[in-house]
């Protein structure tokens, strides 16, 4: 899949910062390229300037209205004149509402144009995740795949030497039993072979019949 894919599918989505989501970074527990790195780094970058400008403006309207209120304290109820020393508070208090005034705009514009360059900045970092994901998933699948191959050789390699056990173990009984009747007990304990034939044949069938019992139930599912 292209760049174009992925623009395509995410267009119109409402995508959350991905660097707050913790499932995000989760899907990095290998390790982020160096690309990603720096992107994420570009996105909580501004996410604090968002945080800053955000408390900044908290500090500074609680400020104001501060001032505010000195304002009207120092104004005499009953309409009298002010006098010199209220109305120099009251001046110095107006010019600071001024400067906060100044100041609470300039980040008010900052925060007009911010929000876009975070989603424009946190879109990027998606398209980034969605390319990295894609070739992992890519790369595990022929992984996958391979594995699984071996795995379906290994089985049937396993089958046969379950096979060719068996079929040995059923010929020494065989041979042992033939050289106890022919030669006798005596006899054969000269070639130091130590071979319980009896529980060998108990062996051999009950394996048997385990996997008698196997392919019936085998049958039985494949049925239903």
């Amino acid at each position: 899949m292209a760049r174009d894919d992925f623009e395509r599918v995410l267009k119109g989505k409402n995508i959350p910062i991905l660097t707050l989501d913790n499932k995000w970074h989760k899907l990095f527990n290998n390790g982020e390229s160096a690309e990603i790195k720096k992107q994420e780094a570009r996105v909580n970058e501004l996410l604090k300037q968002q945080g800053h400008i955000n408390d900044e403006l908290k500090k500074l309207k609680k400020v104001k209205a501060d001032l505010m209120n000195d304002v009207v304290a120092n104004m005499p109820e009953d309409g009298s004149p002010v006098n010199k020393d209220a109305a120099k508070k009251m001046k110095q208090d107006r010019e600071m509402i001024d400067e906060i005034n100044s100041r609470i705009e300039a980040f008010d514009d900052e925060m007009l144009d911010l929000p876009h360059r975070l989603n424009e900045e946190n879109y990027k970092l998606m398209l980034m995740t969605m390319e990295s994901c894609y070739e992992e998933i890519l790369d595990n699948t022929e992984d996958i795949e391979n594995i699984g191959a071996w795995i379906k050789s290994m089985r049937m390699e396993l089958k046969k030497n379950i096979l060719k056990k068996q079929q040995m173990e059923v010929k020494n009984v065989e041979l042992y039993s033939y050289m106890h009747d022919i030669f006798g007990p005596e006899v054969i304990s000269i070639f130091d072979i130590k071979y319980d034939v009896e529980a060998k044949k108990q062996a051999l069938i009950a394996a048997a019949e385990a996997r008698a019992e196997e392919r019936k139930r085998e049958e039985a599912l494949k049925k239903g």
